[in-house]
């Protein structure tokens, strides 16, 4: 197995790529290149792909002054010209009565493209951006942020552990499959669960 190695003595995007990067790491790696460090996973990589190009992407500026949002705006006031930012915008009941009302459903439910395009709006400060970009990214109209699905990865490997029926007598399954992510994590192997892991890792399990 071969293990992940520092940063600094990778030589190219392709190795980098090899291996998983949790964001924080990105992001720490980012700010050492001099290059930016901000926007989700996927953002993160480019940036990096960019630096073993030659490309150095810099900080982005941040505004000295953010304005002030207003949270009080009550629901029959919303409109799709209204700035996400602006209104104070949540994932709760109010914001799913708009979008309800906009769309004819009646258990309006976001979608995930929508969650990670609110949190990239609240990132970089987007004071343009309403809540009909946001329908519009409901439609797929739009694009403004992809859900990290890499992120998922953690979570399907302890669900594909515990649903084995070898790991049955595991008295801590989750510190068990945790142990076992951190050889998959730091390898260039599949970021999968296979039971094949607990004889090739059982000298790490037992420790456990």
């Amino acid at each position: 197995m071969e293990e992940r190695p520092s940063f600094e003595t990778i030589k190219s995007f392709d190795e980098f790529s090899k291996y998983y990067w949790y964001r924080e790491e990105l992001i720490e790696i980012c700010r050492k290149l001099g290059i930016d460090s901000s926007g989700l996973k996927a953002e993160l990589n480019h940036n990096i792909e960019e630096y073993f190009k030659g490309n150095l992407i810099p900080p982005k500026a941040r505004e000295s002054k953010i304005r002030k949002t207003t949270r009080n705006i009550p629901p029959e006031d919303l409109t799709s010209e209204t700035s996400l930012l602006e209104c104070g915008f949540t994932f709760g009941p109010k914001f799913r009565d708009f979008f309800s009302a906009q769309t004819g459903i009646k258990n309006f439910k976001f979608n995930v493209d929508m969650v990670a395009s609110v949190k990239k709006v609240r990132e970089t400060n987007d004071l343009n951006f309403t809540l009909g970009d946001l329908l519009d990214i409901f439609y797929g109209k739009a694009s403004y942020a992809k859900y990290d699905k890499v992120s998922l990865q953690w979570n399907k490997f302890v669900q594909d552990f515990c649903a084995d029926e070898a790991t049955s007598n595991f008295p801590n399954k989750l510190k068990t499959a945790a142990a076992l992510w951190k050889e998959v994590r730091n390898s260039s192997r599949e970021k999968i669960y296979k039971r094949e892991l607990l004889t090739e890792f059982a000298d790490k399990i037992n420790r456990n």
